[in-house]
C-alpha cells in the first residue's frame, strides 16, 4: 500500500480543465457514487450551465476523461484506506476547479436538493 497524496486529485482535475478551457469556462457540476463492493463509478448526475456545453462534454471526450479519471481516483483511495471514497462532487467554473468527497447519504442529499 502506498502513502496517500493530498494533491494527486487536485493536480490531475487540473491538468485536465487545462486541457479543456472552452468546457471549464462554464459551470460544470458532476455528483458521483460508486457501490460500497465496487471501486468505479456507479452513476454521475451532470449539472450543466446550458445544453451547448452539455453537448460539448460529450463531443470532445471530456466526460469519458472525467469519468476514467474519478474512477482512478475512487482506486486509488481504496487502495490507501482513505475515506470517504465512494461519492463526490466535482466541479469546475472558470479557473477554479474542486473535489470534495462525501458519504453516501451525504450525496443522496445534495441530489435530493438539486
Amino acid at each position: 500500500m502506498s502513502d496517500y497524496d493530498p494533491d494527486f486529485e487536485q493536480m490531475r482535475l487540473t491538468m485536465l480543465a487545462r486541457q479543456y478551457p472552452d468546457i471549464v469556462a462554464h459551470k460544470v457540476r458532476v455528483i458521483f457514487f460508486a457501490e460500497d463492493n465496487e471501486d468505479r463509478i456507479s452513476w454521475s448526475r451532470w449539472f450543466l450551465e446550458d445544453e451547448k456545453v452539455g453537448a460539448r462534454c460529450s463531443e470532445t471526450g471530456f466526460k469519458i476523461e472525467l469519468m476514467n479519471l474519478l474512477d482512478i481516483f475512487i482506486q486509488y483511495r481504496g487502495q490507501c484506506n482513505q475515506l470517504p471514497k465512494n461519492a463526490g462532487v466535482v466541479e469546475f467554473t472558470g479557473d477554479v476547479v474542486t473535489i470534495e468527497w462525501h458519504t453516501k447519504i451525504s450525496a443522496d442529499t445534495m441530489l435530493a436538493a438539486d
